[in-house]
């Protein structure tokens, strides 16, 4: 982590940042499979974001289509991240840091593709 903020900050864009690409992944998994497919991750993703979608059920227009409204939920993270936690810390812009979760990911595999001796 190259930031001085407090783990506190990072503790909870990890888990909007996981949270919010469960919901894409729900998206592009539905792409091949129905939403009560038998295979165990469509059933781990439905499981895990049916919560979520009743939560923001009220804030769903109508007219957006069933298998894209994850995406639609998974906007609202997006914001969240984005433009909420940095105003809510006092930083007009963040960079990078916006998403420290992404951030740590592919530095991972940077040093990862690095390490590797062709």
């Amino acid at each position: 982590m190259s930031a001085d903020f407090h783990p506190l900050i990072y503790i909870i864009d990890y888990i909007l940042g996981v949270i919010m690409w469960t919901l894409i992944g729900r998206v592009a998994m539905n792409i091949f499979q129905k939403e009560d497919s038998q295979f165990f991750f469509m059933r781990v993703f439905v499981k895990f974001t049916n919560p979520l979608l009743s939560i923001f059920k009220p804030l769903t227009p109508k007219f957006i289509i069933q298998p894209l409204v994850p995406l639609y939920v998974a906007w609202f993270f997006f914001m969240i991240r984005f433009y909420l936690m940095p105003w809510v810390l006092g930083y007009s812009v963040m960079g990078m840091l916006s998403f420290p979760l992404e951030s740590e990911i592919s530095r991972q595999i940077y040093q990862f593709f690095n390490s590797i001796k062709f």
